[in-house]
């Protein structure tokens, strides 16, 4: 069953779910884009060259694409540039330096609601308008163990789960510090936190069977 639920969330593959809705997603950060008027300067947040060209606009003119991760990575594109830092402390940057903030995925694992505060506030600084996407705390899957609700059970039962076996994409781990340390790397927020967080902005809600999957935020696109 894991290996299923692998397949299915795995963005790595051109057919998976995760691929599809990754698509579906960016098409509405693509008409979005279509308004503005280039050059354009983009932050990614934790963001990767391949997810660039996976949405076929790693070649876009007049865009230039900074990615931001906890280290440096390589990119083959004359428009793309990387960059270490971290999300919650963008001070290398001047106010309102990028024309977009975007970050997939990432504001879930930056440390607790207060570091979450930090990266939002950092986001809507260095940004003219943003586009966030952030999984659903209340969606029944747990989008990085793959376990129904494993985001609501204790945290004794957590850890006893990740270190006695493979959960989605954690292999098995043992020792109880690392698991510890893995469960507090990971914080699900709900759609009234992100309100609090983004004060003001659109959240469009993905569905899944009818249900909430996950959420995209954005806001300072009528600013053009």
């Amino acid at each position: 069953m894991m290996d299923i639920l692998k397949k299915l969330a795995n963005p790595a593959s051109s057919d998976s779910l995760a691929t599809r809705t990754r698509q579906k997603n960016f098409n509405i950060f693509k008409d979005l884009f279509s308004r503005l008027s280039k050059p354009l300067k983009i932050l990614d947040i934790g963001g990767t060259q391949e997810y660039w060209e996976k949405m076929n606009f790693s070649r876009e003119e007049d865009v230039e694409i900074t990615l931001l991760n906890i280290y440096n990575s390589e990119v083959n594109y004359p428009n793309f540039k990387s960059i270490a830092g971290d999300a919650r402390d963008l001070t290398a940057f001047k106010d309102k330096e990028f024309d977009i903030v975007f970050s997939h995925s990432v504001i879930e694992h930056v440390g607790g609601l207060k570091d979450q505060h930090r990266m939002a506030d950092e986001i809507k600084r260095v940004g003219k308008r943003y586009f966030i996407q952030t999984p659903n705390l209340y969606f029944p899957m747990e989008p990085h163990f793959l376990f129904p609700m494993f985001q609501f059970f204790p945290l004794w039962l957590k850890i006893w789960l990740i270190s006695h076996y493979d959960l989605g994409w954690y292999v098995k781990t043992p020792e109880k510090e690392k698991a510890l340390e893995i469960v507090k790397s990971i914080r699900l927020l709900c759609k009234k936190e992100l309100y609090e967080l983004f004060p003001g902005a659109i959240i469009y809600r993905e569905k899944f069977l009818g249900l909430t999957k996950s959420f995209i935020v954005y806001d300072g696109w009528n600013n053009i």
